[in-house]
């Protein structure tokens, strides 16, 4: 049985970061929740009311296209390829696209996320999530929860995708993938319960 953990999806966390540092309120089923540690707001003249409002409407779509991307396991020849392409190349600028994704950078370009609080946010981010990292491999949720872990693996769940959001939230992203909240996998009953509803959603 192998599962594999993404617990620093650079493309949701950017779209965590810019939805609450730039206020937007996007609606949509199955968004996730508000991060754990909010991020700095930014004050930036230059994103105008009508700014905000594009960017609320394309957040949903940019995140879910984003999280089932996420959920995809990684092609290993997709890395070749690219090593074996000229640099600069349009082939391998669209061999890093299909590996990375829909990202918020391709459609709007580097500005949202060019902050302070933004480089600080990652940085605090990353420092605190190595500080929680299990020491022991029977700490870690896949070994504490193994008899739970199984039936999702045998109804196709090969991957897991957290996000450092609030509370217990769980969302099938792929039908291999589910994403949830750092806080649903290291809580027993709360990843038990998203596990379940793996193997409902798989029936």
């Amino acid at each position: 049985m192998v599962i594999t953990v993404e617990d620093r999806p650079s493309a949701l966390l950017d779209l965590l970061w810019i939805r609450e540092a730039h206020g937007l309120r996007p609606r949509a089923d199955g968004l996730p929740p508000a991060l754990i540690d909010a991020p700095a707001p930014v004050i930036d003249p230059t994103v105008t009311a009508a700014t905000r409002s594009v960017w609320e409407e394309a957040w949903p779509r940019i995140w879910n296209a984003a999280a089932a991307c996420a959920g995809v396991e990684t092609d290993p020849r997709a890395f070749e390829r690219f090593r074996l392409t000229e640099s600069g190349s349009v082939e391998r600028a669209e061999i890093l696209q299909r590996m990375m994704g829909p990202t918020w950078r391709h459609e709007f370009g580097d500005s949202a996320l060019d902050h302070d609080s933004y480089v600080a946010w990652i940085r605090d981010g990353m420092e605190e999530h190595l500080k929680k990292l299990p020491r022991r491999l029977e700490d870690h949720p896949e070994r504490r929860d193994l008899a739970a872990l199984v039936p999702a693996w045998r109804a196709g769940l090969t991957k897991i995708v957290t996000i450092p959001c609030v509370g217990e939230f769980a969302w099938r992203v792929a039908p291999n993938a589910l994403l949830m909240t750092d806080a649903t996998r290291d809580d027993s009953g709360a990843y038990r319960r998203a596990l379940d509803s793996f193997n409902r959603f798989a029936r």
